[in-house]
């Protein structure tokens, strides 16, 4: 599981790799102390379910807002500038946090919680797409394998916020925590001030560059997107109402704090190997398929489901989170590096301007499912209780996973509707006529570089290959015009998906190439 040996890095990954790992570990810490701690503080003061789910709910909603557009502003703004921003913004939102507490009255507390939060979710969607995006850029033979390394980082932070935060709780009440760990995070934020490497892109053609809206066009992308939204509101829907569903057997601060961190320390171990899955192994959408499976199991035990058993069993709970982990890393891997190699496999640059549209997508619909799933949590506890509420995230899991299954067959017949290119026997359109491969290369044309008795020509293309695909000859030019980096074989981001359809032109490569020479 391990991305390459690190004598292969240059210092500037090495750096690279260090920051992100450690800002991952420290916002993750920061991440995790609300949803153990925050709902009782929020009840002493006479909220709600409903409202404090929405207090959770405000943060992802500005997440989801945000990140698109730093996205596509992340060049002109700096990727450095706005992943140190969002982490010192993060860091002191954390701080400020631990204070509520000392606020008196039901409406100036939720006020406050609301504004915090608000301003902390504009620092957090920063960091995020930033980091996207530079891993991206930076290790583009291993997206997914990086990707999901470093959030193990972000999973063991998630472990470790909960547990020593519960242990600040009981030393110190609420104020404790969030004061101690939130200062950790702001550290954090000062050292990659001064290490982490400039990563801003030069060369930008604006002409090439995609849209939001472009991208969501394409049906691999949009799936992608649904599955991120699903997976994120089964998290969030927990971190609303798992406390108050564990309350009936009064666990202490320290326990309950450690059944927070089941399914991110899951996540945290497992992500690493469905990063080299989709990387080396399998297509991405199996993953998702199998995540959606897992999302389910997890659920259905949870609770548990009312046709499973009418009573809560602690250790049935505790199965039920590990499975959800397992879910969690299988979907929340695959669907970022199948959302990237389906865009450039569609004709987006491979640059950066692309990552950061893809990462700002990813950071948007994780936070949208994050907004939906604590606010409904809330509203579904408060009127039906955990166990019945829990369904409906079964629900969505299995209609997701069924539109996944449906694509992959679809996919497959269609790609299996192309006749394969022979090596010798191949049509070529020419003009408005055919020509074999072999009269081509055998010198039947003219100096002139137009065939006997055909229209002039300044490409051959394949008569079996699908409309379109001749736009990787503009796609492969685009690309070769930018930098080293950009001259990269792009087949690591984009191989799983598009095998089918580019190796159909790899027989027919010897043919072309006379072919040109004879031009």
């Amino acid at each position: 599981m391990v991305i390459k040996n690190l004598s292969h890095f240059s210092k500037r990954q090495i750096l690279t790799l260090v920051v992100f790992s450690i800002a991952d570990f420290c916002n993750a810490i920061c991440v995790s102390l609300q949803a153990p701690f925050y709902p009782k503080e929020a009840e002493k003061k006479g909220a709600t379910a409903t409202e404090y789910g929405l207090v959770f709910g405000i943060f992802e909603l500005v997440v989801f807002v945000t990140s698109p557009i730093y996205g596509q502003h992340l060049n002109r703004i700096g990727p450095k500038y706005l992943f140190n921003g969002g982490i010192f913004t993060t860091g002191i939102c954390a701080i400020l946090f631990g204070f509520l507490d000392k606020v008196n009255g039901h409406i100036p507390f939720i006020t406050l919680s609301f504004i915090i939060r608000i301003i902390e979710a504009m620092g957090n969607s920063a960091f995020l797409t930033a980091s996207f995006a530079i891993i991206a850029k930076e290790f583009p033979e291993n997206v997914a394998t990086t990707f999901a390394s470093l959030e193990t980082f972000f999973g063991l932070g998630l472990i470790v916020g909960p547990t020593v935060g519960g242990a600040l709780y009981e030393m110190g009440g609420y104020t404790t925590p969030f004061v101690v760990l939130g200062s950790v995070l702001f550290l954090s934020a000062v050292m990659t001030l001064f290490v982490l490497p400039d990563h801003a892109e030069h060369e930008i053609d604006t002409s090439h560059s995609g849209s939001l809206r472009k991208v969501l066009k394409i049906p691999g992308v949009l799936l992608a997107a649904i599955s991120i939204v699903v997976t994120s509101m089964s998290i969030g829907f927990l971190s609303a109402t798992l406390e108050p569903h564990l309350r009936q057997f009064h666990l202490s601060g320290m326990i309950l704090g450690l059944m927070f961190v089941i399914n991110g320390g899951t996540y945290a171990v497992t992500a690493p190997c469905w990063g080299w899955l989709c990387d080396k192994k399998v297509m991405p959408k199996l993953c998702t398929f199998t995540g959606c499976i897992l999302l389910i199991a997890g659920f259905l035990l949870i609770g548990p489901a009312p046709f499973i058993a009418d009573k809560t069993e602690l250790w049935l709970t505790i199965v039920g989170l590990l499975i959800h982990g397992l879910g969690i890393a299988a979907l929340l891997v695959s669907s970022f590096i199948d959302a990237l190699r389906t865009a450039i496999a569609n004709g987006f640059s491979n640059n950066l301007e692309t990552y950061g549209l893809i990462s700002g997508l990813w950071t948007s619909t994780f936070a949208l499912g994050a907004f939906i799933g604590p606010s409904m949590a809330g509203i579904l506890y408060d009127a039906w209780g955990f166990q019945h509420a829990s369904m409906s995230i079964v629900v969505l899991g299995a209609a997701v996973g069924t539109i996944v299954v449906i694509f992959i067959i679809c996919s497959t017949k269609e790609k299996s509707s192309y006749k394969e290119i022979g090596k010798s026997s191949d049509n070529f359109f020419i003009g408005s006529r055919y020509a074999s491969a072999n009269n081509i290369a055998s010198g039947a044309l003219s100096d002139s570089g137009s065939q006997k008795g055909f229209n002039t020509v300044t490409s051959p293309i394949a008569f079996e290959r699908p409309p379109g695909m001749s736009g990787i000859i503009t796609y492969n030019s685009y690309k070769n015009r930018h930098g080293d980096w950009h001259r990269r074989d792009s087949n690591a981001l984009v191989d799983n998906q598009c095998d089918s359809s580019f190796s159909s032109l790899d027989p027919v490569k010897s043919n072309a190439h006379r072919y040109e020479t004879l031009l």
